[in-house]
């Protein structure tokens, strides 16, 4: 059966992308359109087929082959080969070992307190605004998300360090080059010049860790770095495994939990019950514990729904080796395969009145109900991000001790847009008033 989609343009479909606000809302009006399955053009790949359908998704959930030509803007970071690229069997036992690290709970627990220090650091300095101007959400909590997965990368090994300055030196390093994938002209001309420095000092930065694990057998699995040396890992490819967890990890969990206090300014009914819930197993403590988290039963469905409504990466890309049967389509051999998340999250087949906002659906009786691929903020299949577990983790750490101690109020006169940049960010901020709650005054850090 033909695949529908829109008549092709002349410029590959970059207007149409553009006209429509960006491609995470192309694909949305693509799908109310022509349907759960939409062949549609996209600049860089030569055919484009979007799956909006999570039942009709488990046919593609195979695939394991990126398309090159959309994540070529990672190859000035990788000195040992684009490691989004990588072939299935190399793919298969890196993404193996990063899970061993990533995924694993004695890394979690080792780091959480890191986590909640950084977190409450900032519910701090936040709390001494109570009441003040509003604070903007998104940049304050991308850095504490960048000092985070820095911490966790660079293992902690190396007491010179400075993490700060890596944070700042990657943040130059990915403006430039996002800048560069998103055509954004750069108002000061030795803005590269200086992101090749930040470059190199990152580099330094991870190979000086790297050597500081090496001669004392520091090979701790719980340790990204001594993981990858003790699996026997050659040096550019762990700087270059580093470099992009840093990437992927940059501003998801910040994002994430930005949105998150965006909707529950929002719904002051669910902020309570939160609030309540926080009141309930943490009692006087300000920070939670490793073993609390589950426990928090009502903040993980609201983080869930929110990141169901404003997925952190609003899609994801696989090509075909081969002809692939997709319902009653046959998308042809080395046709993009392009996963819509965002449109997968709003399909009103799979979700009742989608844009409504409603924690409740991820009650375990619900989810039980639902097809498999209905939700998938983190992507689908051996491609799916390998630090999904990391960074829920965290994002549920930061939650708690803001939410603790603080309430975030929409700010009047703020309108808040879901627009691309690498992640689904806010085009003018998210910007909320913060005041301490109820019985709860500002504590001192310890």
């Amino acid at each position: 059966m033909h695949i529908p989609g829109p008549d092709p343009q002349d410029d590959g479909g970059a207007s149409a992308v553009a006209a429509a606000g960006g491609l995470h809302r192309y694909q949305l009006r693509l799908h109310e359109v022509y349907g759960p399955v939409v062949r549609f053009q996209l600049p860089g790949a030569a055919t484009a087929v979007s799956v909006a359908d999570p039942v009709l998704l488990e046919a593609t959930a195979h695939l394991d082959e990126r398309p090159g030509e959309l994540f070529a803007f990672l190859d000035p970071l990788c000195e040992a080969g684009n490691l989004q690229m990588l072939p299935a069997d190399e793919h298969t036992p890196w993404r193996r070992l990063l899970l061993s690290v990533l995924a694993g709970r004695p890394a979690h627990e080792r780091h959480f307190a890191h986590f909640t220090g950084a977190a409450r650091e900032l519910a701090d300095r936040w709390a001494g605004r109570a009441g003040g101007e509003p604070v903007e959400l998104q940049q304050e909590l991308t850095a504490l998300s960048l000092r985070m997965i820095c911490g966790f990368a660079l293992g902690g090994a190396d007491a010179d360090t400075d993490v700060g300055r890596v944070a700042a030196a990657f943040e130059e390093v990915l403006t430039e080059h996002l800048g560069r994938l998103y055509q954004v002209p750069q108002a000061d001309p030795r803005s590269a010049e200086r992101a090749e420095g930040a470059l190199a000092y990152l580099r330094a930065t991870v190979d000086r860790v790297v050597a500081a694990h090496r001669p004392a057998g520091r090979t701790d699995r719980s340790d990204l770095i001594g993981a990858l040396v003790e699996a026997g890992e050659s040096p550019a490819r762990i700087r270059d495994t580093v470099m992009v967890t840093l990437l992927a990890a940059h501003h998801t969990t910040g994002v994430a939990v930005s949105w998150t206090l965006h909707l529950l300014g929002r719904h002051p009914e669910a902020a309570d019950r939160v609030a309540a819930e926080l009141d309930r197993v943490l009692g006087d403590r300000a920070v939670p514990d490793y073993g609390d988290l589950r426990r928090l039963t009502y903040l993980d469905m609201v983080l869930k729904e929110s990141m169901r409504l404003f997925p952190p990466g609003p899609y994801g890309a696989r090509t075909t080796s081969e002809d692939l049967v997709v319902g009653p389509y046959e998308i042809p051999a080395g046709a993009t395969v392009f996963y819509p998340f965002w449109a997968v999250h709003l399909n009103p087949e799979h979700w009742p009145e989608p844009e409504r906002f409603d924690p409740e659906r991820f009650t375990p009786e619900r989810v039980a109900r639902r097809a498999r691929y209905a939700y998938v903020p983190f992507g689908i299949g051996s491609r799916g991000c390998e630090g999904a577990a990391l960074a829920t983790v965290e994002a549920r750490a930061v939650l708690a001790v803001l939410l603790k101690r603080l309430r975030f109020d929409a700010a009047p006169g703020r309108a808040v847009t879901p627009v691309e940049r690498f992640v689904l960010w806010a085009r003018d901020g998210i910007h909320m008033t913060v005041r301490a709650r109820d019985g709860h005054p500002r504590e001192p850090a310890p």
